[in-house]
Parts: structure tokens; C-alpha cells; sequence
């Protein structure tokens, strides 16, 4: 029986406030100059991140609040809400495109990232679905339920993928397919299937590098192996971050005192802005950072781990997973160790989508610490 508790995670509140809130440090401090040159005020991406945020915590409270037994029958409804949504980027006048890529919606007002949203709606979704299996005696009961499931979850994988890879929105994809792989390990799948769906990702990653149609998304990989191949072109960011992590030492440069950020360091208020944080803040600041995202997992794992059913824990460890990924690719990407994943660091980053999506998904979070077996 599932017991409501009186008092939610505030540890779990806690540490994301103070991602939320170091960000917001950290963005006002980068986007100063580059809002003054563009609006001609210091505060104008400021103020549209503090808006993002509003909204984000209005959105979480109301996640918080929702009956999940509830909320169970509208997911595969929004789903599929979120996947036409992706659909209609490609719409003339209503898509928009920047960076070689069409990711975007134009709302009039704002704009908005589909793709966002379909990482936490697919989490959801998966949930869902993996804990009906569970729940009807048919995921564990014969091989045959084994393959058939396995063969449905490469089915929706690959719709997913389709969606993304027009856009094209690869890391997004890559980060939606492992926490679906973690999701889908922690039901209990047979390991040769596990491996099958890694072997696959690997080949699909090779197949990529070879005959991919986005030049970009190949060199990107290539560089990461052979910084020179193009120094002054997809090789320039990499070859700005690691200098502005070098920059950094122990202690920093001081905030405020970074130099990579005006105009040297691409992206620095979006992918790159772990970068300028290491180069103002220095080993120590980052390590600051390392460790709220470590609490982050602690709880949200602890949290998944006591969750009264199925589907309360797979969607506590898929959300909890997301973020855990979504960092590690981030902070992997501005070090040389994986390639440039052109994704934002969660609650840091400016970007009104990403960062409302992630406290839509704190508030599911602490909605289900509510209870416990």
C-alpha cells in the first residue's frame, strides 16, 4: 500500500533551486554584453530566461499537484500532441530554422522546441507502457513476451528517431534512446537484448559518421579525434572551450573576468556555458556544480527507489536518468571528451523550452517523493 507522505524531497527542492539559481548567476553575468549590443539593454535575454522560469515553476507546481493515476491515461495523448508538434516545424512560416537545423515553433509571442518536451513526454510514455507490461503478468512470463516487447520497443524507437533525424536533432535522440535503454534495463530485459540495442547504436553511430547527409554531425566526430582537421570551423568552439576550461585553474578567473565569452567562445550563454563557468569560477565552481547534479541523482534515484508502483519508479528514474545524461554529454562536449552536442546544460543554459521541460519534470519528481511503499 502506498503511504502519502506529509513532507516532500527538500533536498530534492533544494538542489534544483540552486542549479536554478546559480544559472540565472551565471547567465545574467554572460548575457550582459551581448544583450546590450543586440536590444540595447543588459537585461533583455535575462528577462526572457526569468520569464522561462516563471512559467517552468508555475508548470512544476501544477505537475506537482496532479494525481499521476490520473495524468496515466492523458500521456499517450500527449504524445502524440508532441510528436504532430514536431511535425509542424517543417510548416512554412510557422517552422524555424537557425543553425542548419529546424527545431523550432514560432508562437508569435515566443517560440518554442517540440523536441524538448518529447523528452519528457516520452519518459512518461515509456513509463506508462513498461509498467502496463509489468502490471499484466506478460513482461516476465515467456520468451516470446520477451521478443515481442523488444521488437515494439524498437518500433517506437525508430518512429522517434525518424522524427528527430529530419530535424535534425541527433543528441537529442541519443540522450531520448539511452534513458530509454536504462528504462527498459531496470524492468528486468534480458541482457542480449540490452546488448543488441547498444551493438545497434554503435553501428548506427559508424553508419552516420560514413554516409550521413549533415556534414556537420559527421565532423563533429571526426574532430573530436583530430582537433586540426578544421581549427578555424567545426573544430573552433572545441579548440575556445578547452581553453577557457584551462583558463580557469583552481580558483578561477572571477566573475565577470571571463575573456572567451566575448565573442571568442561560440554558444557561450547556450552548449558552451560550462566553459565560461570553469574559466571564471575554476575547478572549484565546477565542482560545486558536479556535486548538486550529484545530490540531484541521489535523491532522484532514492526517490524511484521507494516509489509505491511501477510506474511512479520507472518515471521518477527515467526523469532522474535524463538529467544525469543530459549533464554528463554536456560537460563531456566543452572537455574534449565527447563530441559537440549543441545541448544545453540542465537549469543553467538559456533556452525558455529546455529549462521549463526540466522543472515540469522536478515538479513529477517531487510529486511522486509524495509516497512511498
Amino acid at each position: 500500500m502506498a503511504t502519502i507522505l506529509k513532507k516532500i524531497d527538500t533536498v530534492l527542492l533544494g538542489t534544483t533551486l540552486a542549479l536554478v539559481i546559480f544559472g540565472i548567476l551565471m547567465l545574467a553575468n554572460i548575457s550582459a554584453s551581448f544583450s546590450l549590443e543586440k536590444f540595447g539593454t543588459t537585461y533583455y535575454y535575462l528577462n526572457h530566461q526569468l520569464r522561462s522560469i516563471l512559467i517552468g515553476l508555475t508548470l512544476g507546481f501544477l505537475a506537482f499537484k496532479i494525481n499521476l493515476d490520473r495524468l496515466k491515461k492523458w500521456i499517450p495523448l500527449l504524445l502524440l500532441i508532441n510528436l504532430v508538434l514536431m511535425l509542424m516545424v517543417f510548416l512554412p512560416g510557422i517552422g524555424v530554422s537557425a543553425g542548419g537545423a529546424t527545431r523550432w515553433l514560432n508562437l508569435g509571442f515566443t517560440s518554442l522546441q517540440p523536441s524538448e518536451l518529447l523528452k519528457l513526454t516520452f519518459i512518461l510514455y515509456l513509463a506508462t507502457w513498461l509498467s502496463a507490461k509489468i502490471e499484466k503478468n506478460n513482461f516476465k512470463k515467456t520468451s516470446k513476451d520477451f521478443s515481442q516487447t523488444f521488437i515494439a520497443f524498437l518500433m517506437v524507437m525508430e518512429i522517434i528517431g525518424l522524427f528527430l533525424f529530419f530535424q535534425p536533432d541527433i543528441t537529442t535522440f541519443g540522450i531520448i534512446l539511452l534513458v530509454a535503454v536504462v528504462m527498459y534495463f531496470l524492468v528486468g530485459s534480458p541482457i542480449w537484448q540490452i546488448f543488441l540495442i547498444i551493438l545497434g547504436g554503435t553501428a548506427s553511430l559508424f553508419a552516420l559518421v560514413k554516409f550521413a547527409p549533415y556534414s556537420h554531425v559527421r565532423n563533429r566526430i571526426l574532430v573530436l579525434f583530430d582537433p586540426k582537421i578544421d581549427p578555424m570551423g567545426i573544430g573552433y568552439q572545441i579548440k575556445q572551450a578547452l581553453i577557457a576550461v584551462g583558463s580557469g585553474g583552481i580558483f578561477g578567473l572571477g566573475l565577470g573576468m571571463s575573456g572567451q565569452k566575448f565573442g571568442f567562445l561560440p554558444a557561450s550563454m547556450t552548449d558552451s556555458m560550462f566553459a565560461v563557468l570553469a574559466e571564471e569560477t575554476g575547478f572549484l565552481g565546477c565542482s560545486i556544480l558536479i556535486v548538486l547534479f550529484l545530490i540531484f541523482l541521489w535523491r532522484g534515484f532514492k526517490i524511484g527507489k521507494r516509489s509505491p508502483d511501477n510506474f511512479r519508479k520507472l518515471a521518477a528514474l527515467g526523469i532522474t536518468s535524463w538529467i544525469l545524461i543530459q549533464t554528463l554529454i554536456n560537460i563531456s562536449s566543452m572537455t574534449g571528451l565527447l563530441p559537440l552536442a549543441g545541448i544545453p546544460l540542465p537549469f543553467f543554459s538559456y533556452g525558455g523550452s529546455a529549462i521549463i521541460t526540466e522543472l515540469i519534470g522536478v515538479g513529477i519528481l517531487l510529486n511522486i517523493s509524495k509516497y512511498k511503499i
